[in-house]
C-alpha cells in the first residue's frame, strides 16, 4: 500500500449521483477527466481486466474469434447503412487534414461485414462468429452516474455470420447460453428481458438487465415468466366491438373541463350513466409532439389514448427511433390554428383529413370503442364519438405508460416493475448489413446468397460499476472473489516490529502460494487502515495486531462483515481454504 498508486477520498464526488459512481472514485479506482470520460486508475484495471478475462473465455468456449478494428472509421460505411445520419448528434464526427469525413466507432456492425466480404465467398466458410474488447464512442447528451452512462466506454462486440436463417437461429442461441455463463461468473442479480432492436435494426433482440434500484432502464415481469423492457412491452388489443346501434356522437359544453379529471367530474355531474360512474379510461386524449428525422425535417405526429394514461417517453422515443421527440411549443399551436390546445379532437386529425397531422392510437382504441374526446372547439368536449365511424386513426402506436399491476400480454399473470442496468444485448439483425454492403456467399447450389448476421454486445466497462452496485454498502465497497483486485489483504496495525515482519513474511507466503496479495504496510493508524479497507473491498483480510503476542490474528470478511480469530500459526492454511474454498 505504501507504493500502490491510489488516494482514497473521505468525501462523495460532487456529482456522484449513484453508489457505484461514489465508491469507485472515493477508493480510487477511476478518476474522472471530463463529463462522460474516465481513466481508470490501477485498482480499477485490475477488475476491469478480470471482466475481460471473463468475457474471453466464455466466447471462445463458443468457438468465437477474436479481432480488433480501429476507433477511429471512414464515414462511407455508415453511410451505406444509412447510421451515420441515424444515429443524430450521438455520434462524434470529425474531418482529417484533407476534409474527409471520420467517425469514432459506435458500433462496428459494417466493419465486420465488410472484413468478412472481403475475406469470405463460400457456405463452406460459415457459420462464423468475430468479437473484439475495445472502447467505443457515444456523444451522450447528458452523461451520468460515472462509468455507467459514459461517453467512451470498454465494450465486447460480436458478430456471428450464417447462410440461413436457422443458422443464425443457432448462433443466436450459442451467444445467448455465453452470455448467461458470463453473467452467472460475474456474480450479480440479473434478469433477460425482451427488447426493442432500436438503431441497430433486426428481428429479436433481448436484454441482460442488472437488477438495481438506480438503473435507467424500466422492465416488467410477470409469475408467469414474461419479461420484457418496458419499451419492449405490448398490451393485447381489445377485440372490436359492434358499430351498429351505437349512439350518435353529440358535442356539449364543457366550461372548466381543461384536465381528465374535471373533464370526468364534468361528465359525472352533468352526463350521468345509468350503468356506472365515467372513469378516464373512458376519455380520449390526444398529445401532440414533433419529430425531427435524421435527413433535417420536422414532422407532427398526434397520439390518441386512454385518458388515464400517459405517454411514456421513452416507449415514444424508442417507437420512432432513429427520429428525435420534440416538444409541441405554443408557437407551433399557433402555426396549427385547427389543433385546439386542451381540445383535440380526432375528427381533425389524420394525413387525409384537415390538419394533415399523422394520428396513431393506442392499440386500445379499436373499431367500436366510444370515447368522450376533445370537440376541436373551447371547452366544449363531444361524447359517444365511436372509432371506425366518426374517425379513423392513420394507425397504431404502443406507447402509453406501463402499471404494475397491468396484465402481461401473454396472459401469464399481472406485471410488476422493477428497474436495471442494461448489461448485455443481443440480436438477430438478419440481413440489413449485408444487404446494405453486399455480403453474399454462394450457397451449396452455386447461387448467390445474401449472409445473415447477428450482433451481440457486452458493457464490459459498465460491468465493474453494475458489480459494485450490487455488492457496495455504507461503508464501500465489496468485489466477489472473481473480480476482486487482490485475493486477500494483510494489514499490520501497531508499532511493533515483530507485527510488520510477520504480516511481511504472512504476505510473502499467501503470494507464493499463488494469491494476488496487497500488504497494507503503512505507518498509519488503524482506524485510517480500517477504514481504507473496508472503501477498497477485497473479499478477505488478515489483520496482524497486538493480539499477535497472544498467538492470534483477525480474519475479516468483507461482504459478511464476520470477524473471526485464529492462531498465527493456522493463519496461512485458513486463508488458503477461505480464498479457494
Amino acid at each position: 500500500m505504501s507504493s500502490l498508486f491510489v488516494r482514497t477520498l473521505r468525501d462523495d464526488p460532487a456529482d456522484a449521483e449513484v453508489p457505484s459512481h461514489r465508491w469507485l472514485v472515493r477508493a480510487g479506482y477511476i478518476r474522472r477527466v471530463a463529463p462522460g470520460i474516465y481513466s481508470w486508475l490501477p485498482l480499477g484495471l485490475k477488475v476491469l481486466h478480470k471482466v475481460e478475462t471473463i468475457v474471453r473465455e466464455e466466447m471462445d468456449a463458443i468457438g468465437a474469434q477474436e479481432v480488433q478494428f480501429p476507433a477511429l472509421l471512414p464515414r462511407e460505411p455508415y453511410e451505406a447503412t444509412g447510421r451515420w445520419a441515424e444515429y443524430g448528434e450521438n455520434l462524434f464526427r470529425l474531418k482529417d487534414r484533407r476534409g474527409a469525413d471520420l467517425l469514432l466507432g459506435p458500433t462496428h456492425e459494417e466493419m465486420f461485414t465488410l472484413m468478412v466480404k472481403d475475406i469470405y465467398s463460400s457456405y463452406k466458410d460459415l457459420p462464423l462468429s468475430l468479437y473484439q474488447v475495445q472502447n467505443k464512442y457515444r456523444d451522450e447528451a447528458r452523461p451520468r452516474a460515472g462509468i455507467l452512462r459514459g461517453r467512451e466506454f470498454v465494450m465486447k462486440d460480436s458478430y456471428s455470420f450464417d447462410v440461413d436463417d436457422a443458422g443464425l437461429e443457432a448462433s443466436y442461441q450459442k451467444h445467448r447460453e455465453a452470455y448467461i455463463r458470463i453473467f452467472d461468473r460475474l456474480g450479480f442479480d440479473y434478469v433477460i428481458v425482451q427488447a426493442m432492436a432500436g438503431a441497430m435494426g433486426g428481428s429479436k433482440s433481448e436484454e441482460f438487465l442488472a437488477v438495481a434500484p438506480n438503473g435507467e432502464d424500466t422492465f416488467v415481469r410477470s409469475p408467469g415468466g414474461y419479461a420484457a423492457n418496458v419499451e419492449a412491452v405490448r398490451i393485447a388489443a381489445p377485440e372490436p366491438q359492434p358499430i351498429e346501434g351505437a349512439p350518435a356522437a353529440h358535442v356539449e359544453p364543457s366550461p372548466g373541463a381543461d384536465t381528465i379529471e374535471t373533464l370526468v367530474a364534468w361528465l359525472n355531474r352533468d352526463h350521468a350513466r345509468s350503468d356506472r360512474e365515467w372513469t378516464g379510461a373512458d376519455t380520449l386524449k390526444n398529445v401532440v409532439f414533433k419529430l425531427a428525422h435524421p435527413d433535417g425535417t420536422v414532422g407532427v405526429l398526434a397520439i390518441g389514448l386512454p385518458g388515464d394514461r400517459a405517454v411514456d417517453e421513452k416507449r415514444l422515443e424508442a417507437a420512432v427511433e432513429p427520429a428525435v421527440v420534440e416538444p409541441f411549443t405554443e408557437e407551433d399551436f399557433a402555426a396549427n390554428p385547427l389543433l385546439q390546445k386542451g381540445y383535440i379532437g380526432p375528427e381533425v386529425l389524420g394525413e387525409k383529413n384537415a390538419s394533415k397531422v399523422r394520428y396513431l392510437v393506442d392499440p386500445r382504441v379499436v373499431d367500436g370503442t366510444r370515447w368522450v374526446t376533445g370537440a376541436n372547439r373551447h371547452e366544449h368536449h363531444v361524447i359517444d364519438l365511436v372509432c371506425g365511424r366518426d374517425f379513423t386513426p392513420d394507425g397504431v402506436i404502443d406507447v402509453a405508460e406501463v402499471r404494475e399491476g397491468d396484465p402481461a400480454p401473454d396472459g401469464s399473470g399481472p406485471m410488476s416493475l422493477a428497474r436495471g442496468i442494461e448489461m448485455g444485448h443481443i440480436f438477430q439483425l438478419g440481413r440489413k448489413y449485408a444487404d446494405s454492403l453486399g455480403l453474399k456467399v454462394l450457397d451449396q447450389n452455386g447461387k448467390l446468397v445474401t449472409v445473415t448476421m447477428g450482433s451481440y454486445g457486452i458493457g464490459v466497462s459498465r460491468a465493474v460499476a453494475a458489480v459494485a452496485e450490487g455488492t457496495s454498502d455504507e461503508k464501500g465497497l465489496s468485489w466477489p472473489r472473481s473480480l476482486a483486485p487482490y485475493d486477500v489483504e494483510v494489514m499490520a496495525t501497531g508499532k511493533g516490529a515483530e507485527i510488520f515482519d510477520f504480516a511481511e513474511k504472512l504476505a510473502t507466503e499467501l503470494s507464493e502460494a499463488g494469491l494476488d496479495v496487497l500488504y497494507d504496510d503503512r505507518k498509519a493508524s488503524p482506524g485510517v487502515k480500517f477504514a481504507d479497507s473496508e472503501i477498497l473491498g477485497m473479499p478477505t483480510t488478515v489483520v496482524v495486531g497486538r493480539d499477535l503476542a497472544n498467538g492470534l490474528v483477525e480474519l475479516r470478511d468483507r461482504a459478511s462483515g464476520e470477524k473471526r480469530t485464529v492462531a498465527s500459526e493456522d493463519v496461512l492454511a485458513e486463508v488458503l481454504k477461505e480464498v479457494r474454498g
